[in-house]
């Protein structure tokens, strides 16, 4: 295409824009509207995903030994839980380290404990780490019969609600996003079709005069474009203020309970780009697909 020829297609996109303010302003509308909603959802559902995959990777198998094994049998023992299959990493943690650990954990109260230190009952153990995390279960129940293994603890009950609860908030959450999206893309193109509908006469007239269908395409493609990019604009700028105050105002509170939310310039750098890139590909694909029904003259 003709440098000339693409300014003129350009040129009339925009002039065509103004002159049907009204519709303009209503495609734009249901651009925002819908793309608000869609990214206030994936903003959630990114950040549960994230919280899932965490809570996820902190689950581990704890083998403790015991209080007899010698050196050699520990030995022995380490190289038979790494030839486990799923097993990633085998680390072994001394008695000392446990305790330390545990004290730790228990913050202001561990005061109340300091006779541990004394006498510590803690055996040592194994920290097993498993490919994926539902691998978990089928591993301890593996090594709980091995030689010199006294316990084997990984959260039983607790671990295998936490996976079924993660699968189906996944579940659920891709089920409601493509729902979502489907309706937008429903409720946009059918806004778009209107404005089209509306000017189904100069796409006649065009034809009859002897203009090809790429000629005719062209200035409803930059239209559609324009009218989505658009649209994406207000719930970028939206979304962007509602993060931002929820990821530095509530962010600390979450992170005391273990919980952390995707950075701020990640989160607003990849949500921006998506709802952009969303509302271009249904701006678009809303005219084409209108225009289309009337190039067949």
């Amino acid at each position: 295409m003709k440098i000339r020829t693409l300014k003129r297609h350009v040129n009339e996109s925009f002039k065509s824009l103004g002159r049907n303010g009204w519709m303009t302003f209503a495609s734009v509308s249901a651009v925002t509207v819908s793309l608000l909603l869609v990214g206030l959802f994936l903003m959630v559902m990114f950040n549960l995903n994230k919280i899932a995959g965490d809570i996820e990777s902190d689950v581990e198998v704890r083998v403790y030994l015991d209080q007899s094994i010698t050196k050699t049998q520990q030995k022995t023992l380490e190289q038979e839980l790494q030839k486990i299959p799923n097993v990633q990493s085998v680390r072994f943690q001394s008695k000392k380290e446990g305790l330390d650990s545990l004290l730790e954990s228990l913050g202001n109260d561990k005061q109340s404990f300091t006779d541990l230190q004394k006498e510590n009952p803690l055996p040592n153990a194994f920290i097993l780490k498993t490919k994926k995390p539902e691998q978990t279960i089928g591993v301890a129940n593996t090594v709980k019969d091995y030689q010199n293994v006294t316990d084997v603890r990984y959260g039983k009950g607790t671990v295998e609600k936490l996976f079924r609860f993660i699968r189906i908030a996944r579940n659920v959450g891709i089920v409601l996003i493509i729902g979502l999206l489907f309706t937008s893309v429903f409720l946009i193109a059918n806004t778009i079709k209107l404005t089209i509908v509306a000017r189904r006469r100069e796409i006649e007239i065009m034809k009859l005069v002897g203009a090809t269908n790429a000629f005719v395409r062209w200035p409803y493609f930059i239209e559609g474009l324009v009218m989505g990019v658009l649209g994406s604009i207000i719930p970028v700028i939206v979304l962007m203020v509602v993060y931002r105050f929820a990821y530095y105002n509530l962010g600390g509170n979450l992170q005391q309970m273990f919980i952390r939310l995707i950075p701020y310039q990640t989160m607003t750098l990849n949500l921006s780009l998506l709802l952009i890139g969303i509302g271009a590909l249904i701006g678009v694909w809303g005219s084409m697909n209108s225009v289309r029904k009337f190039l067949k003259i």
